[in-house]
């Protein structure tokens, strides 16, 4: 099976009690038994932003508390971490035809990340496959959320 990168909400509904996929977030993990995680640099900083916004959760954290449950989870056997050394020109290419908002950018640069280490983008998000084509289809997987 191959290592997942784990999105934003993949992360942040595995880490979050009350997000709206927890469980779904928790089978998903659950089917896929020992098989290898990833976070990146891009991902845990969202987290850490997300989780200490009140706008998120009348139960915010501090961001030093949302950095210590980071850090408590990263410790996990199969957790691996990705450091990006892919430059955006070189992660968007081949994913214009797909690309056409602003908030495509991060979710290309981690599918690219993805696909660079042979592994999946694991998300909640449907409308990827659009943006990841025929080229970056299979360094796509999509979490079902029922």
């Amino acid at each position: 099976m191959k290592t997942a990168l784990l999105d934003l909400n993949i992360l942040t509904a595995l880490l979050w009690p009350a997000h709206e996929h927890h469980e779904a977030a928790h089978r998903w993990f659950r089917a896929r038994a020992n098989a290898h995680w990833a976070t990146c640099p891009l991902t845990q900083l969202g987290f850490v932003r997300i989780a200490s916004t009140p706008a998120f959760s009348r139960d915010a954290l501090t961001p030093a508390e949302a950095v210590a449950l980071l850090a408590k989870n990263l410790k996990h056997p199969a957790h691996e971490f990705w450091t990006e050394s892919l430059q955006v020109p070189a992660a968007v290419r081949g994913m214009e035809p797909g690309l056409h908002g602003y908030r495509q950018l991060t979710d290309a640069y981690l599918l690219a990340l993805a696909g660079r280490r042979k592994g999946v983008l694991a998300t909640f998000d449907r409308g990827l496959r659009t943006l990841a084509g025929d080229t970056f289809d299979s360094a796509l997987e999509i979490v079902p959320t029922r």
